[in-house]
């Protein structure tokens, strides 16, 4: 009974079998091919899905850390030169924080203080190039009338604001309140703290979540990750320093001066600030600057401003950033501007500041673990994750 049994479930599973095998006949390789691509990019698709859903729920958390992973990604290497020099662990630790926080502290009062400062004479000289452009038009062939000028600078009021809504709802949204602001800052200090304490250690802690047979591979890729991090920060902060020296050395050979009052400081203060949010940020800064040039000098002289803005992101594109990141990071540049457009629509302001960091490092850890080089060199170094520059480097 038992073997007559097995012949008999034997002879189902052969026409199981039999059946599977015409039903996959009927099937194009092409069609299943497509179907087997199909479910995993659903897959991969939904994990992704789930991850941008809980990072813009918990974003009050997330956006700190990561101002603190960029943070501590510039001053882990300052830190770690101090300790070289014999410097003690805690005191080199302490300097570095301290340090940076003087520096944006001292930042952010010189710009507010020359915000407050240049306001009033900002709006005086608007409106009276305003004044200049309407009467301008009014005499001009067109045969405007003051209406149609009115309504054609309400749209394009309406149409600014209707635009930079999302992108200011981000910034909006992460700093609403006192407390979000002081526990965001608080968070920031202390995770940037532990990061320059025990950062390697935290990192081989998040790992242990892993499969045993995986976490060679990880931490090999978190250590190129965080290699190509800290040679992107480093080098933006160096091309966003040239950056403001060089417009605001053109600002200052122009000439831009309102009665007494430097117009060079904010122009350099805000095209620093914003060399850190790639593309988005060099272009708001260079309208501006050029804006403010029209405001105070006329329209040939912005049209100068235009030129040297122009000349000075030229330089840093097809030179500074090829020359200093080198081979750091493979990012092409439509990929920098999908993740800045993505960024900016997910998460505003702060969204397009960390899109193209974050896509840097996932594509170096990626690479690296792709690579296979893990396997005999689980700990890489700088020259293995930034080799020598060859040719033409895309920009970053």
């Amino acid at each position: 009974m038992a073997f007559g049994f097995r012949s008999e479930r034997a002879r189902d599973e052969e026409a199981r079998r039999a059946v599977d095998a015409r039903v996959s006949d009927a099937v194009p390789p092409g069609m299943r091919i497509a179907a087997a691509w199909s479910w995993r990019l659903l897959v991969i698709a939904g994990v992704i899905t789930l991850v941008i859903f809980l990072v813009i729920q918990l974003r009050l958390i997330v956006v700190p850390l990561m101002v603190a992973m960029l943070l501590a990604a510039l001053l882990v290497p300052f830190s770690n030169w101090l300790q070289k020099h014999r410097w003690p662990r805690w005191l080199a630790i302490a300097v570095s924080e301290v340090g940076v926080l003087a520096i944006i502290g001292g930042l952010i009062w010189l710009t507010v203080r020359t915000v407050i400062n240049g306001y009033p004479a900002l709006e005086k000289q608007t409106l009276a190039r305003w004044e200049d452009l309407k009467g301008w038009l009014l005499e001009s062939p067109l045969h405007l009338s003051s209406a149609d000028i009115q309504n054609w600078a309400d749209q394009f009021i309406a149409s600014l604001r209707e635009d930079t809504s999302s992108l200011w709802s981000g910034a909006l949204s992460v700093s609403t309140g006192v407390g979000h602001f002081l526990a965001g800052f608080l968070l920031v200090l202390f995770a940037t703290l532990f990061i320059l304490i025990d950062g390697r250690g935290i990192w081989h802690w998040v790992v242990r979540i892993f499969p045993r047979k995986a976490r060679p591979a990880l931490i090999g890729g978190g250590e190129a990750g965080w290699i190509t991090l800290s040679t992107f920060v480093r080098v933006q902060v160096l091309v966003a320093f040239i950056d403001a020296v060089g417009i605001g050395l053109g600002a200052f050979i122009l000439g831009l001066f309102y009665d007494g009052f430097p117009l060079v400081v904010p122009i350099a203060i805000l095209v620093f600030l914003g060399s850190f949010i790639p593309v988005v940020g060099a272009v708001v800064s260079g309208a501006l600057a050029v804006f403010i040039a029209l405001v105070f000098m006329g329209p040939w002289q912005a049209f100068i401003m235009l030129l040297i803005v122009v000349g000075v992101q030229q330089f840093e594109g097809h030179v500074l950033q090829p020359f200093l990141i080198g081979n750091a990071v493979k990012v092409h540049p439509l990929a920098v501007v999908i993740a800045v457009a993505a960024g900016g629509f997910l998460a505003g302001i702060p969204g397009a500041l960390f899109a193209v960091p974050l896509v840097a490092t996932a594509n170096a850890m990626i690479v690296y673990m792709a690579r296979g080089d893990w396997r005999t060199n689980p700990h890489p170094s700088v020259a293995d994750v930034v080799p020598p520059t060859r040719g033409r480097i895309p920009r970053v």
